[in-house]
């Protein structure tokens, strides 16, 4: 008779509630399973002299508590180091493994009303739910949002993209208001939202302020930021990562210099200008953008002035090439903002700050789990160049 079977044969006989005998083993099983995926990810022992100077190396843990039919689990998570583990026993900032809760979950995520979530329930489960007996189930995800916002991050990041969409919320009235969202490529290509914030319009210093939260989770050095070119952004990144370098967004160059030329130029102007960010080399480049002022001088003086006030056109060329394509534009986060305002046009507006949250985590956490292990286009050729650029 093993210990399980004992504990549970000496509750019965005490007329002992049992559930707790299998909260209590299931709660080791957890605990066992995430120390021993562990052991295999590092491939040594613990204590074991293979594991020194091997370059990763394990580094404490911290708790979790999972929600199950037999009570709540007290859960270790184990660390690793370099920052590299990714346990596969408990779904990342789960918190239950409640179905209905689950599948309420799913849809709000996908951007379904209350309303509808209500009516979608009652079909599957019989049973009539409010919508605010539905918004109660989905706080659920609070846990999460708080999760998300401490976890820490790695210290070392190529690039950061910064960009701010704008979305409804209520407070006493709607506006929409920004949810500025900083993305950041590892030197791995992958790809993970590293955090955001929201606020009533977007301002160089509330950038700051979420660099600098960045900073205190972790990240040490980022190569370039990448943004569309708000007055004051690059004070705010310097201030906080003085060594990073610069790259004001090109396709939002362009779409500035089109809304200022007449309609009959737009089309050859924006050609021009494309000439400078396809060009073979910088050196090549630099000569496109001086081609490009001579020839449009005279008509847009104002056009040409902006291009050669701006010390960050050309930025992206200092990287190795086969990231130039991802780099000089902030079209990779862009096409998530988009994917975040799809989902919200069905909400209409958020009923407060907390809920947009939810919301946002939900999201943010989906696009993170796609993309931990993908490599982003053309940062593998380059990888050997962009670790050499850190050194």
């Amino acid at each position: 008779m093993n210990q399980f079977t004992t504990e549970i044969v000496e509750a019965l006989v005490k007329k002992q509630d049992i559930t707790e005998v299998f909260r209590t083993h299931l709660e080791t099983a957890v605990n066992t399973l995430l120390a021993t995926e562990l052991t295999a990810f590092l491939d040594y022992e613990k204590y074991d002299r293979i594991g020194f100077n091997s370059g990763n190396s394990r580094n404490g843990s911290y708790s979790r508590t999972l929600h199950t039919e037999y009570g709540d689990l007290n859960i270790q998570i184990p660390r690793d180091r370099n920052g590299e583990f990714k346990q596969q026993t408990v779904v990342p900032y789960k918190r239950s493994n409640d179905t209905l809760e689950s599948t309420v979950i799913h849809l709000f995520q996908k951007g379904i009303t209350m309303s509808e979530i209500a009516g979608l329930i009652e079909k599957m489960y019989g049973h009539h739910y409010t919508p605010q007996t539905i918004s109660n189930m989905t706080k659920v995800v609070t846990e999460q949002v708080e999760a998300f916002n401490k976890r820490p991050l790695n210290a070392r990041y190529v690039c950061v993209y910064l960009d701010a969409t704008y979305i409804p919320v209520r407070r006493e009235t709607v506006s929409k208001e920004a949810v500025y969202i900083a993305v950041g490529i590892r030197e791995d290509g992958s790809k993970e939202v590293l955090a955001y914030t929201i606020a009533p319009t977007e301002s160089a210093y509330n950038w700051q302020e979420l660099l600098t939260e960045l900073k205190e989770r972790g990240v040490e050095e980022v190569l370039l930021f990448i943004s569309d070119g708000l007055k004051g952004m690059v004070d705010a990144i310097s201030t906080v990562f003085p060594k990073a370098q610069y790259q004001t967004c090109l396709v939002h160059v362009a779409r500035n210099i089109s809304h200022k030329v007449r309609v009959e130029d737009r089309q050859e102007i924006c050609d021009d200008f494309k000439t400078i960010y396809k060009a073979a080399n910088k050196e090549a480049g630099q000569l496109a953008l001086n081609d490009f002022c001579s020839k449009w001088r005279k008509a847009y003086p104002k056009v040409v002035k902006s291009l050669q006030d701006n010390a960050y056109l050309l930025t992206f060329y200092s990287f190795p090439k086969a990231i130039w394509r991802s780099i000089y534009s902030t079209n990779l986060i862009e096409s998530f903002n988009k994917k975040i305002k799809k989902y919200t046009k069905r909400k209409e507006q958020f009923p407060n700050e907390e809920s947009l949250e939810r919301f946002l985590v939900s999201q943010f956490e989906d696009y993170n789990q796609n993309f931990a292990t993908r490599c982003h286009i053309g940062f593998n050729q380059a990888r050997a160049e962009l670790e050499a650029m850190f050194e």
